[in-house]
């Protein structure tokens, strides 16, 4: 099945959420409408496949610690049947490798528990900005052979938005600050560049 779901900027986007807490679940759920989102829950991977079968939803709100199928075995899935439904990941703590697959698989955005609803609302938003606009690239998109910072192991574990600016700011240092050159060693555009190093910038980082 490769179900292409069909979407226009005056459409109202369906967001599934895939989480075990129940707590987290209903709160989520009941955000959805505020958000301008309407929605539907699931408590497991195998659960929110059944509902996807059912009823295909644009936008899939995931969380990677699931019982049963895992949250990545879940995103693989969804990326074979349905390759334009957004993904937005809420996890807690990462590794490199889980940021890695999630990227390979094109993870619309990552946040990590505990999860204002303001970045749950932005990160959505930009979901469906990319709904419109399929060809827009992921904010987080790097190449999966860019090595591990060599102080990350010492620094203990990391969340997967420290993995992505850690490795960001590792290739700009490479480079000598070169845009273009480590835009191409990540694998992304250096639009895409520019606008991440103009977050970490914003956000006291020396870039």
């Amino acid at each position: 099945m490769t179900d292409e779901l069909d979407f226009n900027v005056d459409s109202t986007p369906n967001v599934l959420i895939v989480e075990d807490e129940p707590r987290l679940r209903e709160m989520l759920l009941h955000a959805l409408p505020d958000m301008g989102f309407t929605g539907a829950a699931a408590k497991s991977g195998e659960e929110g496949i059944k509902i996807m079968e059912q009823s295909p939803h644009q936008i899939v709100i995931l969380d990677l610690n699931l019982p049963g199928m895992t949250g990545l075995e879940f995103f693989e899935k969804i990326r074979a049947d349905y390759p334009t439904t957004q993904v937005v990941i809420v996890t807690g703590f990462g590794d490199l490798e889980t940021a890695q697959k999630a990227i390979q698989l094109n993870v619309a955005d990552f946040l990590t528990k505990p999860c204002p609803l303001g970045e749950l609302e932005d990160a959505l938003d930009r979901a469906r900005r990319r709904l419109v606009d399929p060809d827009k690239k992921p904010m987080l998109e790097f190449a999966t052979e860019v090595p591990a910072p060599p102080d990350a192991e010492e620094r203990g574990a990391a969340t997967l938005q420290e993995i992505e600016r850690d490795h960001i700011l590792a290739a700009l240092r490479r480079n000598d600050g070169n845009r273009n050159a480590t835009a191409d060693e990540l694998g992304i555009s250096v639009r895409t560049l520019y606008y991440r190093l103009k977050e970490y910038q914003d956000q006291g980082y020396d870039v």
